[in-house]
Parts: structure tokens; sequence; C-alpha cells
């Protein structure tokens, strides 16, 4: 992995996207379906893509918008459809078409009062909190984000009535219907002005904001917080939540300080990544310089990405956080302070989240479910109580109120957030210093990620191994214990395979957009073994899928 020399340093002004260009390139290139890269795709998190690349650009939200109203009433979803967005140029944009083609449609439409931003986790909470008691009339949602990627990027993603990331069958169907609108050029697709559809019948206003900010107080210790008096630092990272950390400040009494008030589409204002991309990730050490630089003048501080779905933990004894260490200090935490969860309730992981939460969920007594990557993998489970607390390695995370009842189904940023501050007030010290001292206890665990080049036949092989596949016996000088190829939580293809072994592992997955796959791999000995695991776990996936492409 290539670092840029940029990296880390403050944007530079040839870095800028131009906004006009931007938005021009939105309305003007007309995607040509017959081109794999224009068409819609929905991934992990829904369809993303730039308006310069034809692969995020007006008539795709038409046909995704009109996609969707035809996938609510196959299903019968009659109720209300809640639309959010965030701060990235084209977000305002594509939320305007959105509403032309939903209000056309006859949806009975709600958006926030005065088009103000709208966090991920708002729109989860608003749907669960709609559809709480109701047995038809169900609510449904769209949020307009491209997450943390570069400010030339828009994002269109669905969450059906569970709150939660549409699955697979879902969104499949969904970039199926899209398609065949592009490839008929929009024909019969009903539009109407977006003047006439924000004034529509059917078009609501909403505060979404006070109920999701006087509902924090179920899933968070604020009181706990406030009375600690601790200092706290909060960079919103010019995304949705930017106006809704004062408003939490005021409601709660804490001790907020928003180091960062700017909201600007070419986020001038961030340092950039490690590739010399202005990305907003929380979990990256380029992008979050700013806040640590500031990290002595607070007890904690924390960023969330720009649609706030994801944290970024910055402690004065550690600076900012590797996701999987402070995922590994909230379940150690949660699990000890949550007295009213389900006895049963079980810590999620994704399958490549480090294997330290496996070590706090055997201290806790806990079961973990471990799941392929993607966070749909746990709505199930948030809904019903049988998961407190899930994360992913990407810093998502979220988990269910002081009741053991479903706070959101969708990754949460803004409560892992408050969740560190309710850390640092209970127990007196940081998330930092509480993982070290779990390192103390199970050994200090190295985690990395890295690409190796792959053919488009090799990836599809990659897609479809069986354990039997991987011949080897060895994982850097230790015997292999375990070999996967579904997740032993719900037994879901892992889309690769991950390879176990006493002290170390890995797991390779395909790149679904370029000619890569993806090591992840760790290990609780040293960086000489996590090397080795990394150098050995190429050889034997090339090697395997060497073996088996046909030549």
């Amino acid at each position: 992995m290539k670092i840029s020399p940029y990296a880390g340093k403050p944007a530079e002004p040839f870095m800028l996207v131009d906004v006009n260009k931007l938005i021009s390139a939105y309305y003007c290139n007309i995607p040509e379906a017959s081109v794999a890269s224009q068409r819609v795709v929905f991934g992990t998190s829904g369809h993303r893509g730039s308006s310069f690349d034809s692969a995020f650009n007006e008539w795709h939200i038409v046909a995704i918008s009109q996609a969707i109203c035809d996938y609510r009433k196959q299903m019968k979803i009659e109720g209300p459809l809640f639309l959010g967005f965030d701060t990235h140029a084209l977000s305002k944009p594509a939320f305007m078409t959105a509403v032309e083609v939903l209000a056309a449609n006859g949806v009975a439409l709600i958006i926030a009062k005065n088009d103000e931003y709208t966090p991920t986790p708002v729109i989860s909470h608003a749907i669960l909190a709609y559809n709480k008691g109701r047995s038809s009339g169900f609510a449904d949602g769209i949020v307009i984000t491209p997450s943390h990627n570069p400010p030339k990027d828009g994002g269109f993603k669905y969450n059906p009535p569970n709150g939660g990331p549409a699955g697979s069958e879902v969104t499949k169907w969904i970039e199926n219907k899209a398609n065949e609108f592009l490839e008929n050029k929009l024909k019969g697709v009903p539009r109407q002005a977006f003047e006439n559809a924000s004034k529509a019948a059917t078009t609501q206003r909403y505060d979404f904001m006070t109920p999701y900010i006087n509902d924090l107080s179920q899933v968070v210790n604020l009181e706990a917080i406030r009375h600690s008096k601790i200092r706290i630092g909060v960079d919103p990272l010019g995304g949705a939540g930017v106006h809704y950390w004062e408003p939490i400040a005021e409601r709660y009494g804490l001790d907020f300080t928003i180091v960062n008030k700017e909201v600007d589409p070419t986020f001038s204002f961030m340092t950039v990544d490690w590739d010399g991309q202005i990305r907003m990730d929380p979990s990256s050490a380029y992008a979050m310089q700013s806040l640590i630089k500031m990290k002595d003048r607070f007890d904690i501080s924390f960023a969330c990405d720009t649609d706030h779905d994801r944290h970024g933990i910055v402690t004065k004894s550690s600076g900012l956080l590797p996701p999987n260490h402070y995922l590994s200090v909230a379940a150690l935490y949660l699990f000890g302070n949550r007295p009213l969860w389900n006895k049963n309730a079980a810590i999620g992981k994704t399958l490549v989240s480090s294997a330290m939460i496996d070590r706090v969920a055997t201290k806790m007594k806990r079961k973990v479910y471990e799941v392929p990557v993607g966070f749909k993998w746990f709505v199930d489970g948030l809904l019903d109580g049988s998961l407190g607390f899930v994360g992913e390695e990407s810093a998502g995370a979220s988990f269910v109120r002081f009741n053991g009842n479903v706070w959101t189904t969708d990754k949460d940023g803004i409560v892992p957030a408050l969740l560190s501050a309710e850390i640092t007030a209970t127990i007196g010290k940081d998330p930092g210093e509480i993982y070290r001292d779990l390192e103390g206890e199970f050994g200090k665990a190295v985690y990395q990620r890295v690409e190796a080049p792959a053919t488009t036949a090799q990836k599809k092989i990659l897609l479809q191994l069986s354990p039997s596949d991987i011949t080897d016996k060895e994982l850097a000088g230790e015997p292999i214990i375990q070999t996967l190829t579904t997740a032993p939580g719900n037994k879901a293809a892992i889309g690769g395979i991950k390879v176990l072994a006493k002290n170390g592992w890995f797991a390779a997955r395909p790149s679904g957009t370029e000619d890569i796959y993806k090591i992840y791999a760790e290990s609780f000995l040293n960086e000489a073994h996590l090397e080795k695991i990394l150098k050995e776990a190429q050889h034997i996936v090339d090697n395997t899928l060497n073996r088996k492409v046909p030549s």
C-alpha cells in the first residue's frame, strides 16, 4: 500500500472538487446502460459513484426511485417513506430528483424541516419508531449518502421496514428493475417538478432531530457524563450530524466543544487520507489529524463520518483508537453495565473483525455471532434483542437500549461516540487505557489489511471456494485449526475464505470493483508473525486460485 506524500496534510487547492462541474455532470451526463460501470449497482451500502464517471447521475436516481416505488407496491409497503440526505455535493440534487419521482408515484413522503441534513441512524430510528406496534401500513426509508467517500461521489441506499440496510434479495430486485428503466430510457416513469412535489399533499415536513435526541437517554448514560463534567471534543467532519451535536449538549448539559462547524461540499478543511484522496473516514489517522492534534485539550474526543453511521474515538492516552480496539472495549463495557439486557444476548461481529472481541466475549460469558461483511446480517438480532452489541472492523456499530429493546438496525456513529464519553466518565479511564488492560490480559493483537492482484476469473473462483480447496496444513508455523467459507454465526457464504491458527488468522475476499482481492490478518504474537501470516496468506490463496483457474 503506497502512502501518498500528501497523506495527513491539509487538502491542497488542486485536490478540491469543482462543485459546479460535478452538479452539471449530474444533470447533463446520461449513463449508457450497455456499459457495466454506468449501470445501477447496489453494493453493501447501496448504489455509489460519481457523476463525472456517469456512475451517479439524474437518470440513475430516477430509475432507482421508480424501482423502489414498484418494490413497495409489490410488497404492499403502504406507510410513509422517510427520506434523508447528507452533505456531499451530489446528495441535494439526488434528493430533489427522488422527491420528484416519489411524489409523482403518490408515495407518502416524510422529509426534514427546512431540507435539513439527516444522519443514517436517525432515519433508521424514525422507521422503527413509526412501525412499533403496527401490523400494517409500515414505513421504510431512503438515505442519500456515499458515506465517507470522496467529495465527488454520491450514494443512494434503501432501508426496508426493518429499519436496517436492505438485504441482497431486495437490493438485487431494485437494481435489476432500475437497470430496466435505464435500458428503456426511463420510459413511463412519472415525475413532477420539485416545487410541486415538495408541496404535494403526500409530502410532509418532519422534525427528525428532536425524537432522536430525546431518546438518546434510553441508550447512553448521559447523566453520568453530565455529572462527571468531562470535557469532550466533537468533530462532525462536515457531515449530516453537524447540527445535532449542540442540541445534544444543551439537552443533556454536556461539556461539548464542536471543533469544526463548517459545511463545505469540497471538504477543504479535511486532512488528506492515505492515498491522497479527501475522505471523511473517522477511522483513518490521516483523515483525523486535526482532531488527533487536539487530543490533550479534551478528556475524550470523537468524530463521525459524513452520514454519521461510523465513529472515530480519540483518547488522551492513545490518540485515535483503531476500530477493532474500540469495539473490544465497548463490548467489554456494555456487557458489564447493562443489567437489563437479555442474559443470552450475544456479541455480533463481522468475520474480519478482531479476535480480541472473541476473547472479551469469553470473559463476559457471552456468545459471538460472527457473520460475513455487511451490517445487514445484524438487523434481525438487533430487532429481537438476541444481539446486544454489534460491530464491524470499519468502525460501524450499534447496540440496544438499556431495557434491551432495539435502538437502530443500521450503523449509528453518534451512539458509540457518546458511549466513549460514558465509559470515560464511569470507569475513570479512557477507552485507550482500558484496551491496554485487555492487552495485558489477552496479549497484544496486531492487525492489517492489504491488497493483492487477481483476475476476474480468479475473483470468481475465490467467491466459490470450499474449505477442502485449501490443502495447506500450517499458517505462519502453527497448525491450521479451521478453514471457513461460511460464517459461524449464520452459515451464510462469506464470499471468500478465512483460515485460523492458534495465534493468528487471515481472511481473503475479492473486491467487487477492482482486479484485486483483500487480505485481512491478525496476530496475537508480534508484527513479525503478522507479516509472515500476510505473506503466507497470499501464497496460499494464489496457489489455490492458480490450481483451480482453467489454463
